[in-house]
This record gives C-alpha cells, structure tokens and sequence, in this order.
C-alpha cells in the first residue's frame, strides 16, 4: 500500500509539473520552431502581396525589410533595417518628415509581420500571455493574448492581439487583433492554404470583421463558428521564394 501511495504521488507531481511547464511563451516557441523549423533567422524571403513586391532579409542578427513598387513619382524602394527607414525614389533617397516615414515604416512592417506569423512573436517587445484554451471546429487550442511594449513596440505598440495555437500541430490557425488607426478596428483571421518553402511555412488567411467594436477578442472565435463575422477580404502571398544562408 505504502509503494501505491508513493507512485501516486509521482505520477500526481509529474502532472503538476506538466501543467506548470505549460507558459505562453513556450507555447509560442513551439509555433516559432514548428513553422520556420530553425531557418527563418538566416533567410532571404520574396513574395507578393496585392502586387507589391517584398523581401526581408536575415542573416547574423542583422535585417532588411524591404517594399518595392512604381507608381506616378516613379520606381519606390522602402528599406527598414537596423539603422532605420529610407525610401529611394529611382534610386535617389529622399528626405521625409518623421511622421511620414514612421507611417510608411509601419506600412512595410506590417506586411512582413503578418506574413511570416508566428516568427516575429519572439520579438523583445512582444508580451506573451495564457488566456486559456478553446475548442474551434472540433480542433484544441491554446489561446494566446500577445500585447507590444512601448519600447520596440513600434508607433502601434497599444495594439493586442490575441493567438489560437492548435494543441496537437502548434499551427497558429486563427488570429484576431485589435487597432487604434484610421478609427480603430478590430479583426478576425482564418489561416488557409498552408505550404512549406524550404522548411518556412507560409498562409493565406480570410479576414473577417465582427458586428461591434464591443466584443472582446477573446469571443471572436464562437461569433465566426456562429457564422456572425463578415468576410472583408482574403491575406495572400504569392510567388513566395525563400533562400537559406546556411
């Protein structure tokens, strides 16, 4: 009886155990590993989106994000590194107020950011924490609220963002987040059309609004099981090229 007690109390510790290991953070780690399977910190990635070319570059700590596209001033090239943001018109870089160039430098960010999810949770600024957990068409999740510190946080540091991570794949599958531009706004996205580009996974996703700007994040998954969000628009990237550096 007494070897009955003493193994209950094992297995009762290493469950306790089990469950304390369970942080947002780690949880994150998972997706991160999951999805660039150690590449996407030595990488050259291309894509399109809405027929604007971008490319982030990552190599030894160091990164580029760049956008470029023509319109009536002529060929534009915006560049956010380490040092800062530029934009070149023709090559010629130009002179912008902050103002401009911090939209302009979250325009490209944004872009990116969204674009490789979930790699860029693991950012300094980025605050990680449990919700709780979820069940979305018969799937488990684990549900994620994400929140950016004002330093390195960005000019949207006040922006929340809430994570469905599925429990059996770590596939971040749903996200919705809030947002104070242009009016504010809150949204909800459906990952689709997963693909794998040398070890990098990559997604579409179908943004969705809710009816209020009342409802919590957290309540945006049962609204879309209840078909009560409308479909805005579709996230595509296309023609995604990826070079590794190793």
């Amino acid at each position: 009886m007494k070897i009955y007690y003493i193994l209950l109390l094992s297995i009762l510790f290493v469950a306790c155990n089990e469950r304390e290991a369970i942080t947002a953070n780690g949880i994150i780690d998972k997706a991160i590993a999951e999805a660039c399977k150690g590449n996407c910190d030595d990488a050259a990635i291309e894509f399109v989106f809405r027929k604007v070319k971008y490319k982030s570059t990552r190599q030894g700590g160091n990164f580029q994000y760049e956008r470029n596209f023509i319109d009536s001033t002529g060929s534009v090239r915006d560049v956010i590194n380490n040092k800062g943001f530029s934009r070149f018109v023709n090559d010629s870089l130009q002179q912008l107020a902050d103002t401009t160039a911090n939209k302009y430098a979250e325009s490209v960010n944004s872009v990116h950011y969204f674009a490789q999810l979930p790699y860029g949770l693991n950012a300094a600024a980025a605050n990680k924490e449990l919700l709780g957990e979820a069940v979305i068409k018969d799937k488990e999740y684990y549900e994620i609220g994400v929140t950016f510190s004002e330093e390195g946080g960005g000019t949207d540091f006040e922006d929340t963002f809430v994570y469905w991570v599925n429990k059996s794949t770590f596939h971040v599958d749903y996200l919705a987040y809030s947002y104070a531009v242009n009016g504010g706004g809150i949204r909800f996205r459906e990952a689709y059309n997963p693909r794998v580009v040398e070890g990098i996974q990559f997604v579409d996703y179908n943004n969705y609004k809710p009816p209020s700007l009342d409802i919590p994040l957290t309540e945006l998954d049962s609204l879309f099981q209840k078909n009560e969000l409308k479909l805005l628009s579709k996230i595509e990237t296309e023609n995604v090229e990826v070079t590794l550096f190793k």
